[in-house]
């Protein structure tokens, strides 16, 4: 009973030593005045004058220790990732669509990306507006076989992936393509997270090039194919490696965990549109 007399003692304390000090600012005098000559506000004051001292502390310390542990969940609470990685096999233009978000060139006579290319930037598409915008990460991965393990220096943080297929030599690398979106897909770090991903078919200014319907579909195929080879998963790969859709039934990329969609882009005639829209639904302002 002691105990509990003490901490009656020191809330109530606690609770006036606030009072006191919040009643010496003027505006909050002055609002206190007016909203005690309000007939709602009196009734509600007489009400409380009439509960039980501890039922009111009980009820402070509630409201303390409740917006104690919000302001802890915000301060603790990861910011939203800013993070968007471009990759894909090498050649199929990644890195010029990294200039044309950046700056709107296409910076032609680059060489094929030995290194990551990453940089942090307002979009070129949105440099001009009035309104506050959020910078945006950009990173394009080499898509050389022998580079693509940095990708997973980078996926942990993405808030997107933007997945670059050659929509002019596609055929001839359709196995390969296959093969890096389906390791791509089945990535714990992407699984888990739900990374969106956007496959851009990009050289669509090419008369010969392939539409992004024809790509889905042949990719779709391919990968369920894909699926069948590799349902035998080695123990050493069970906690990077996730299933691909639903047994029994052809795959499609709507089966994915993850947002999957498909867009156009030229890269050389910086119609880059269906990736700058990616980004931003992706990376809010």
């Amino acid at each position: 009973m002691e105990g509990i007399e003490q901490w009656k003692s020191e809330v109530e304390q606690f609770i006036q030593q606030g009072i006191e000090y919040i009643s010496q600012v003027p505006a909050i005098q002055q609002g206190i005045e007016y909203a005690s000559q309000i007939p709602a506000i009196q009734k509600g004051i007489e009400y409380g004058r009439q509960i039980p001292p501890v039922q009111l502390y009980s009820a402070a310390a509630v409201l303390v220790f409740t917006a104690l542990f919000f302001i802890l969940v915000s301060l603790f609470r990861r910011p939203r990732s800013n993070t968007v990685v471009l990759t894909g096999l090498s050649g199929s233009g990644k890195t010029i669509l990294f200039y044309q978000l950046r700056d709107g060139s296409s910076h032609q006579g680059t060489v094929t990306s030995m290194e990551p290319n990453e940089g942090t930037f307002i979009l070129h598409c949105e440099a001009s507006k009035e309104r506050k915008v959020k910078p945006v990460h950009i990173v394009d991965v080499p898509g050389h076989p022998r580079l693509r393990p940095k990708l997973d220096e980078f996926l942990p943080e993405a808030a997107g992936i933007v997945f670059v297929v050659d929509a002019l030599e596609f055929l001839p690398n359709l196995r390969g393509v296959s093969e890096y979106l389906y390791d791509i897909l089945t990535k714990a770090s992407v699984v888990k997270k739900k990374v969106p991903v956007l496959i851009c078919c990009n050289k669509t200014e090419k008369v010969t090039a392939h539409t992004k319907d024809f790509i889905c579909k042949q990719l779709e195929k391919e990968i369920d194919k894909l699926r069948t080879s590799r349902s035998a998963v080695s123990d050493a790969d069970v906690a990077n490696d996730h299933t691909l859709g639903i047994p029994g039934k052809a795959f499609s990329f709507s089966q994915c965990t993850n947002k999957v969609s498909i867009g156009e882009a030229s890269g050389l005639t910086g119609k880059i549109a269906d990736v700058e829209q990616f980004i931003r639904d992706n990376v809010k302002p």
